[in-house]
Formats: C-alpha cells, sequence, structure tokens
C-alpha cells in the first residue's frame, strides 16, 4: 500500500506549529517533534519527510535501506534545472540539504523504533570500510559534505544595502545582524523589554535552538531603534514585539519571516548589489569584522551564541588579517634563519 504525503500547517495561540503530512505514523512523530523542537525545526523536518515519502511511495513501516540509498542518488542526480548548486553551478542538491534530509528521516524512524514500529533504523550511520568493521567504528558517512567557507559582505555592498532602506524600521533589523550578528528569527523575536538602552545591551530571548543570550550592540543601532519606535512604529500596536508591520489590515501585529524576506529582496534589488547577498551573510560579515578587530574565539562565541567554540573558530579563516599576520610572522623567521646560513657560508 502507498500513500501520498500532504503537507499542512497550522499556527497555535501558544506559538508552536501543528504540521502534518496525512499519515498517522508520520504525524504522531512530527506531534512529538513540536513538543521538544521550536516551530522552525518542526515545520523543516516536516517538510524533507514529505519529500521523501512523495519519492519513496511506500508504507513508513515498510521502508528499506535500499529504498534510503536510492533516494540518495535521486536527490544528487536532480534533472530539474530549475534546482543549480550554487557552490558549483550543477544540477542537483546541495550534499548539505541532502544530509539534512537524512537526519530528519533518520530521527523519525529512532522515534519509531523506540515506539516498538519498527525494529530497526533504515537509515544506516555511515558505510563500512575494512578499517572500520576491524576498529567497530561507524565508517564512511553516506554523503559526504564539503568543509566551506561563508561568504561574507564588502564595506561597499553593506552600505549600499543600509542606504536602500527607506524606513528606520527596516534599517534597523539590516544593522541587527550587520552591527549585532543576530539571526533573523533573533530579529524577529525581539521583544520591547528585552531593549537596554542604557546599557546598550540586548537580551535574546528567543535564540537558535531556545538558548538565551544578553549581547552587547553598538549605540548606532540603538539610534535607529530610537527613530523607528518614535517615528515609525504604530503607538496601538497589538503585540510588545519591537518589529511589526506598518501598513494594511495587518498594521501594528508582528513581522513575520515572509515579511522580513519580502523587504530584504526589495532592498537588495534597490541597492543595485548584483549577487545574492542573504540575512545570514550579514551575521557572517559581523563577527568576521569583529575577529580582524581583535576579538577574542570566547567573546566572539558569547555574541554569535554557538554552543561549540569549534563552530566559532571558523572565523579566523575568515578573517584574512590574522591569517597573513601569521604567515608574515613565520616567513620573517624563515627568512632570518637562512640569512644567517648564507652569512655564515660566506665568512668560511
Amino acid at each position: 500500500m502507498s500513500w501520498s504525503p500532504s503537507f499542512t500547517r497550522a499556527d497555535r495561540v501558544d506559538g508552536s506549529v501543528e504540521v502534518r503530512l496525512g499519515h498517522p505514523v508520520v504525524d504522531d512523530y512530527l506531534e512529538f517533534l513540536a513538543v521538544r523542537c521550536r516551530p522552525n525545526t518542526v515545520l523543516a523536518a516536516g517538510f524533507d519527510l514529505k519529500v521523501f515519502f512523495s519519492h519513496v511511495r511506500v508504507e513508513p513501516v515498510e521502508v528499506t535501506t535500499a529504498d534510503v540509498l536510492g533516494f540518495i542518488a535521486a536527490q544528487r542526480a536532480s534533472d530539474d534545472d530549475t534546482v543549480v548548486r550554487i557552490t558549483d553551478g550543477e544540477s542537483g542538491l546541495s550534499a548539505r540539504t541532502i544530509q539534512r534530509r537524512l537526519s530528519s528521516l533518520s530521527s523519525m524512524y529512532s522515534f519509531l523504533v523506540v515506539r516498538g514500529d519498527v525494529d530497526q533504523n533504515p537509515v544506516p550511520r555511515g558505510l563500512s570500510t575494512r578499517r572500520s568493521r576491524g576498529r567497530g567504528q561507524r565508517g564512511v558517512p553516506l554523503v559526504r559534505t564539503p568543509r566551506t567557507l561563508p561568504r561574507v559582505a564588502e564595506p561597499g555592498e553593506v552600505d549600499a544595502l543600509l542606504s536602500a532602506c527607506r524606513r528606520w524600521r527596516d534599517r534597523a533589523m539590516l544593522e541587527a545582524m550587520v552591527l549585532g550578528g543576530l539571526r533573523r528569527c533573533e530579529v524577529l523575536g525581539l521583544r520591547l523589554g528585552d531593549l537596554d538602552g542604557a546599557r546598550r545591551q540586548v537580551f535574546i530571548a528567543e535564540g537558535k535552538g531556545g538558548h538565551q543570550r544578553q549581547i552587547p550592540i553598538s549605540a548606532r543601532w540603538f539610534a535607529t531603534v530610537g527613530n523607528y519606535l518614535r517615528l515609525e512604529r504604530p503607538t496601538d500596536a497589538s503585540t510588545d514585539r519591537v518589529f511589526v508591520v506598518l501598513k494594511g489590515q495587518r498594521r501594528g501585529r508582528p513581522l513575520s519571516n515572509d515579511g522580513l524576506g519580502q523587504i530584504f529582496t526589495s532592498v537588495r534589488e534597490r541597492s543595485g548589489v548584483r549577487r545574492r547577498i542573504t540575512c545570514h551573510e550579514l551575521r557572517h560579515t559581523c563577527f568576521t569584522r569583529l575577529r580582524e578587530a581583535g576579538m577574542e574565539l570566547e567573546a566572539l562565541q558569547a555574541q554569535a551564541g554557538h554552543r561549540s567554540l569549534d563552530t566559532t573558530r571558523l572565523y579566523i579563516h575568515l578573517a584574512n588579517g590574522w591569517l597573513a599576520e601569521e604567515y608574515d610572522r613565520a616567513t620573517a623567521l624563515i627568512d632570518a634563519d637562512m640569512f644567517v646560513a648564507a652569512a655564515g657560508g660566506l665568512g668560511r
């Protein structure tokens, strides 16, 4: 028996989201996920599972490892010309996207194993090799994910984006990303009580994974936010969210993620910046510039809200000044040693 997934979404009053695909087994997992994860995670998992079961049209409890391997091959060798990998310009999905979808699938089957619906997880942990079999290791990963460095915006590009903002609200949201390193969901989640203008600090109550942090941010940003609150934000707004809709039927209500996306796209088109800069690239730009200015990694980790310092070390490689300084220092020592050795040879 086969089934066709149908993605439906319902936003709840408490801020959570209900996602269903139309199968009781899958919907039970998504309901379990909604209790312990943030809405974006639930939405991403629901979409990933929809993609899988749209390709593998079997009952969830009948999925085999062969089905999973066939799904991987189909995703990587997509014939859809509208799907283009940004990294190399070829068709097919990126390794990271496929890996995320496999992770969503594996998580669901781990849930089903615990519940007793299936005996084992059909998503293998990796492909075994002779070395891994001998040492009891997981082997090579199903999908190799290359380690790539994110792009950062040039100063001229940032200035062009900020200059293209027509409202103080829009400028404040972009400055929150490029001056404070906030994620777009953190920008939208800001409440009036989270702003501490006296100490120039912001409390991030809805960080990634539900983690909270208190971070400093430039006085320039607080000046922009002040102009927005004084001149643009409706006094009769129905929410304490900082950033709200300014006109239309939803005036005074919290700005949505789609709304922010539309604003950013319009700003980018007006700015004249030809390449596709993203909100997250502005966050990377912030931390790269802070690292270049000498900010310690531990402080950068706290500002970014990273759980692991290894994630923050990425910005060492993005900060070209650090690498150039280390290289110049090392080559100076090498040149000095070569000079001493050459001078010794001439004196004989």
